[in-house]
């Protein structure tokens, strides 16, 4: 793989992430439990979107077939996305959301503080504007597990459920590939391997102070960094993509 080819797959992979989980969030809008929360976690869509936005324009720029952010979003097919399959998951109730957020966030964090010492100059840009948001995503998504965690018994047990459940998406965050490999030797890309003991050091002391128990199970499912998706995408894209499918090149 050359590098161009791996610095368009790595800032379409960056991007479908942000793309993919700030629909997720949308889907509360109108819809959180109680109105703060449905502010809060549409306002983290919002950032999401825009960081998507800024990522997917430069791999346009990086392919240089002419496509912009929007064709990159909306009018491609499922197999040609690139994001983890975390961040496709339903959100099914507010546990499993705040979960989902808090697993996204704190890879998020990391890997963002790592992308600062990139030598492609716009990736760093991109990673320095995103840490602004990101900081703060970490920080409300780590305050609403301990809040749930260390809370009810009945909110405890809903918590657990979500953790447990969606633990096996966790490990594809940090799994190397051939594309992250290409770009760490060129000096690109971040070394996920490196990120694992501040991940985990972060991970286990949010589960103590949430009093909730660390999943034992290794197994992790993978494939979404290379076009292998859950079902659950194909939803999302039926419904993202309508208007521009149904109205090609339609403009406001």
């Amino acid at each position: 793989m050359d590098i161009q080819k791996a610095l368009f797959d790595y800032t379409l992979r960056l991007g479908d992430n942000a793309l993919i989980l700030g629909h997720r969030l949308s889907e509360w809008c109108g819809r959180g439990p109680i109105l703060e929360q449905d502010i809060a976690m549409t306002n983290i869509a919002l950032d999401l979107i825009g960081q998507a936005r800024s990522l997917l324009q430069y791999a346009g720029e990086i392919e240089g077939k002419g496509r912009t952010e929007d064709d990159l979003a909306f009018l491609r097919d499922i197999t040609a996305y690139r994001n983890v399959l975390l961040v496709e998951q339903p959100n099914e109730d507010f546990a499993f959301t705040i979960v989902r957020q808090f697993f996204y966030d704190n890879y998020s964090f990391h890997f963002y503080t790592a992308l600062l010492q990139s030598t492609d100059e716009t990736l760093a840009a991109i990673a320095e504007k995103s840490l602004k948001e990101v900081r703060y995503h970490l920080r409300y998504s780590s305050e609403w597990m301990i809040r749930l965690g260390d809370g009810t018994e009945e909110s405890n047990q809903k918590m657990q459920k979500a953790l447990n459940q969606m633990w096996m998406y966790n490990g594809e965050l940090l799994t190397m590939n051939e594309t992250d490999r290409v770009l760490l030797a060129a000096g690109i890309g971040v070394d996920l391997e490196a990120l694992k003991p501040a991940c985990e050091a972060k991970l286990a002391e949010i589960l103590a102070a949430a009093t909730l128990e660390m999943p034992t199970g290794t197994w992790m499912q993978k494939g979404g960094k290379e076009g292998k998706h859950s079902e659950h995408l194909g939803f999302i894209l039926a419904e993202m993509q309508y208007l521009q499918r149904a109205h090609p090149g339609a403009t406001w």
